[in-house]
C-alpha cells in the first residue's frame, strides 16, 4: 500500500468505512471494517492523521486511535456534508470525510475529543434534561387524562399531587381509570426521585470546579448554567471571541444578506439547545427581577433595553451579552467584575 497521508472514517454501530489518499491526493485506500477489526487494523499501520464525523460516539474512537499513536481530528458534520459527491452511502461519507479534513477552513472549526471525565460530567447535564422532560410529559399525561373525568388542576408542578389525590377521592372515576392513574402516580414520584439525585450529582460538580463557581457570579448564571458552561464548552481558547462563542451557542442572528444589502433574521438556534435555553431563562429571570423593581444586576443599557425592546428579544439579546462575559471569564481565569460588565454595551441587532 502507498504511503497515505489522510484518512477519512465513516463510523456506526457494526461497520466502518475507511477512504485514504497518498500525497498526490489520489485515493489508495477504499475498505471497510468490522467493529472488532478497526483497532486491529490501526494498529499495524503507521501513525496518520485519521478524520472522524463529531458524534457521540467518535470521542471514544478518538481516544481509541490516539492511543496507537494515530493523529485524531473531530469534523462537525456539518462541514463534511459540502464535500459529499452524490448520494449518500458510507463510501461517500467517507470520502467527503477524507475530504473536509484537507481544508483550512475546516481545520479551524474541528471538535476537541473529550476526555472520559468530560463525557460522565456531560451524561449528568444529558440525564437531567431527559428527566425533566419525562416529569413534563407525566404531569401533561396526568393533567389530560384527568381533565376527561371533569377534573382540572391550576399550573404548576405543585398543582400535580393534590391532583391526583381528587383523583382517587372521586367517585365518578371507574376503577379501572383509577387503576392507571396510580401507575402513572407511581412512575412521576420515581421520575421526581430520580431528578432530585441528578441535580445532586450536578452541584456536586459544580462545588467541586473552580471555574463552574466563578462563573456562577454572573448574576444570570446559577450553578446548573454553571456546570452547563464548564461541562459543554471544553475549548474556550478555540473561539476568536466572545461574538464567536455566542454564534456557536446560536445566540446570534441568521444572516439573509445580499447584493450589500445588510438582512439579519432571527437567532439561529445553532449549538447546544440545553445550554442556550439555560442562558435565555437566566437572562428571562433577571429582567423579572428589574421589572419589579431589583434594579441591582441592571445596567443602563439592560433598562434602555427594557423599555424599547419586547421582554423576550431583551433576554435573548441578555442572553447573548452572558455568554460572551461567560467565555471571557473562561479564557482569562477572571473573576465577575459588576462594574466592568454593565459598561459593556453590544449592538442589540447583532446581539438578538
Amino acid at each position: 500500500m502507498e504511503k497515505l497521508i489522510r484518512i477519512g472514517v465513516d463510523t456506526s454501530k457494526s461497520v466502518f468505512q475507511l477512504h485514504g489518499v497518498n500525497v498526490a491526493e489520489q485515493p489508495v485506500l477504499r475498505k471497510k471494517l468490522k467493529r472488532s477489526q478497526l483497532l486491529s487494523w490501526f494498529a499495524k499501520l503507521e501513525p496518520t492523521p485519521v478524520g472522524l464525523e463529531a458524534c457521540g460516539a467518535s470521542h471514544y474512537w478518538a481516544r481509541a486511535l490516539e492511543s496507537l499513536g494515530h493523529a485524531v481530528v473531530l469534523i462537525p458534520p456539518q462541514h463534511c456534508k459540502p464535500y459529499v459527491s452524490r448520494g449518500k452511502n458510507d463510501k461517500a461519507d467517507a470520502q467527503a470525510i477524507c475530504e473536509a479534513m484537507s481544508r483550512p477552513m475546516v481545520q479551524r472549526r474541528l471538535v476537541p475529543v473529550k476526555t472520559v471525565e468530560q463525557q460522565a460530567h456531560s451524561m449528568v447535564a444529558n440525564t437531567r434534561q431527559k428527566l425533566i422532560a419525562r416529569r413534563t410529559q407525566l404531569s401533561n399525561t396526568i393533567r389530560g387524562h384527568a381533565a376527561e373525568f371533569g377534573l382540572v388542576a391550576p399550573k404548576g408542578l405543585c398543582q400535580i399531587a393534590a391532583l391526583l389525590d381528587q383523583v382517587q377521592e372521586s367517585a365518578a372515576i371507574p376503577a379501572a381509570a383509577k387503576e392507571m392513574f396510580a401507575l402513572i402516580k407511581a412512575e412521576y414520584a420515581q421520575v421526581q426521585t430520580h431528578l432530585r439525585q441528578a441535580e445532586k450529582a450536578l452541584m456536586r460538580l459544580h462545588r467541586a470546579n473552580e471555574l463552574s463557581r466563578r462563573l456562577a457570579e454572573v448574576p444570570s448564571i446559577g450553578p446548573i448554567g454553571a456546570t452547563l458552561l464548564v461541562t459543554k464548552v471544553t475549548n474556550p481558547k478555540g473561539f476568536k471571541s466572545g461574538r464567536d462563542f455566542s454564534a456557536w451557542i446560536g445566540l446570534t442572528p441568521k444572516d439573509h444578506s445580499t447584493a450589500g444589502k445588510l438582512r439579519l433574521g432571527g437567532i439561529t438556534r445553532a449549538g447546544d439547545e440545553a445550554l442556550r435555553s439555560v442562558l435565555v431563562q437566566g437572562a428571562t429571570a433577571v429582567i423579572q427581577q428589574v421589572k419589579h423593581g431589583n434594579v441591582r444586576n441592571a445596567s443602563p443599557w439592560l433598562l434602555a433595553l427594557i423599555k424599547r425592546k419586547p421582554e423576550k428579544l431583551a433576554a435573548v439579546a441578555l442572553a447573548s451579552k452572558t455568554a460572551r462575559i461567560a467565555w471571557k471569564l473562561m479564557v482569562s481565569g477572571e473573576r465577575y467584575n459588576r462594574g466592568k460588565a454593565q459598561g459593556l454595551t453590544i449592538n442589540v441587532k447583532e446581539a438578538a
